[in-house]
């Protein structure tokens, strides 16, 4: 799994921050398949630094694939409810795009033959509490995990392929 060191130094720092801040700032995505089966599930914690995902991936295909926090909190299949990439700053798609990046932009994920992945990282531009870049504003957002991996760049999804798990953001 490619996960910068910065990332991982934040989400380290971040942890220590959780621990003082309590449940209120948590929220939670359980991922599915369209199928209905469990693939997952996400914890998100707001942090001084952004939202903390901590993720836990079963069962789900060998291979590099996308993960991304998107607009709406809809997931029937075939994910397509959920709408776009969560992008309240109105940033084109991708960390290496100039005119990038979304807020729900997240790096790609390397599962194991096993199926089975638990990762952490922070993604700086959401947060929990009321505002603009809240992901339990009025209509909600979901996370969701694609067929393969994001390029970084191709606006407006990163050609990542078809959306293989989906998880409504949940207070």
């Amino acid at each position: 799994m490619r996960i910068s060191s910065v990332a991982l130094m934040m989400a380290s720092c971040a942890t220590v921050a959780v621990l003082a801040q309590g449940a209120d700032a948590t929220a939670k995505a359980d991922l599915k398949s369209a199928d209905g089966k469990a693939m997952g599930s996400v914890t998100l914690t707001d942090t001084p630094h952004g939202v903390l995902l901590h993720v836990m991936l079963t069962g789900v295909p060998e291979g590099a694939h996308a993960f991304h926090i998107h607009t709406t909190g809809k997931c029937e299949p075939p994910f397509t409810t959920a709408g776009g990439h969560f992008n309240p700053g109105s940033k084109q798609h991708g960390v290496e795009n100039a005119m990038g990046m979304h807020a729900g932009d997240l790096p790609n994920v390397t599962v194991p033959s096993s199926g089975n992945l638990t990762f952490d990282f922070i993604a700086s531009d959401v947060t929990l509490k009321a505002g603009p870049n809240s992901l339990l504003d009025a209509d909600g957002s979901a996370v969701v995990l694609h067929a393969t991996a994001d390029d970084y760049k191709s606006d407006p999804a990163g050609n990542a392929g078809a959306r293989i798990a989906c998880g409504v953001v949940t207070k």
